[in-house]
């Protein structure tokens, strides 16, 4: 057994003999899954992580807040550096169900429940998640990381710094700000978010774009997003600016992948993930700024 393991063990709140599973899948946090005979957990195993501006009182918070919304798991029990959350029985989804027209329109009102009740129930200091902010955070730890991107990154920033004019003016909701497929779970009767990680106050624009981005949508499929969303036609201002942040949303994936090259512990390919990711940044910008 190793420490991690031994600790999740020695937790005081467990009823019975404690079984772990390695839960796959995380690229940023070690995840278990964790019965005590009596129930099942999933332990999330982390502490700060300062390179990616990630605070775990801010995810504490917003877990706490998003189950009273009614759109996220209870959190059991938290310490410094663990995290334990009743354990949903469920379905993570892959980009081609998050498409699909069985779960599409149900997503978008899952998110706009984020982005409208978590509000309403959240405690204490709250951040904001400026992508723009982040990503010249990024291209300073990545210069003191001595990355291999270093060349490309006044390239990438210079960008940065033109998509945050493109993208504004901003409203502010409070934003999931990761909306990968796995990150949606589906039991059979209804849908969950998991993961706060990088909750906070933001454009909703940049959750549709990511949500649209990380999903590979068509044209038509954002269109109707941001018609279902907004609830009303789609302006061509609203079309500019959502551009912008879905392209600022590719950015964030491929500079976050950069940094966790050289910080990330996690047994995982993020080479080839940033190469992906920088490939579909470039080309949607570039259809960006040529529209």
């Amino acid at each position: 057994m190793n420490e991690s393991t031994n600790r999740i063990r020695s937790l005081s709140i467990w009823k019975g003999d404690v079984e772990l599973e390695p839960l796959s899948g995380g690229i940023t946090n070690v995840n278990y899954l964790v019965s005590d005979g009596a129930e099942r957990y999933v332990v999330r195993l982390g502490d700060d992580i300062g390179e990616h501006q990630i605070m775990r009182f801010n995810e504490l918070a917003a877990s706490k807040a998003a189950h009273a919304a009614g759109i996220s798991p209870r959190v059991i029990h938290d310490e410094a550096g663990i995290l334990v959350l009743q354990y949903i029985s469920s379905m993570a989804l892959n980009a081609e169900q998050v498409r699909s027209e069985k779960y599409l329109q149900r997503i978008v009102c899952l998110v706009k429940k984020c982005h409208l009740e978590i509000p309403q129930y959240l405690r204490g200091p709250a951040l904001i998640f400026w992508v723009f902010h982040v990503l010249r955070d990024y291209g300073w730890t990545l210069r003191s990381g001595e990355s291999p991107y270093v060349a490309k990154l006044p390239e990438l920033i210079t960008a940065a710094d033109s998509l945050e004019k493109a993208s504004g003016p901003y409203d502010i909701v409070f934003g999931h700000n990761d909306l990968l497929a796995a990150n949606i779970l589906d039991d059979g009767k209804r849908l969950w978010l998991v993961d706060w990680d990088y909750a906070g106050f933001n454009s909703p624009l940049f959750d549709l774009g990511g949500l649209a981005s990380n999903n590979e949508f068509d044209e038509g499929q954002e269109k109707w997003l941001l018609e279902t969303y907004f609830e009303m036609p789609i302006s061509d201002d609203l079309w500019h600016r959502y551009q912008a942040m879905k392209c600022a949303s590719l950015l964030r994936e491929t500079m976050w992948s950069m940094v966790s090259e050289i910080h990330s512990k996690i047994d995982f390919d993020y080479a080839s993930y940033t190469g992906e990711n920088l490939a579909r940044f470039e080309q949607t910008y570039n259809d960006f700024t040529n529209s």
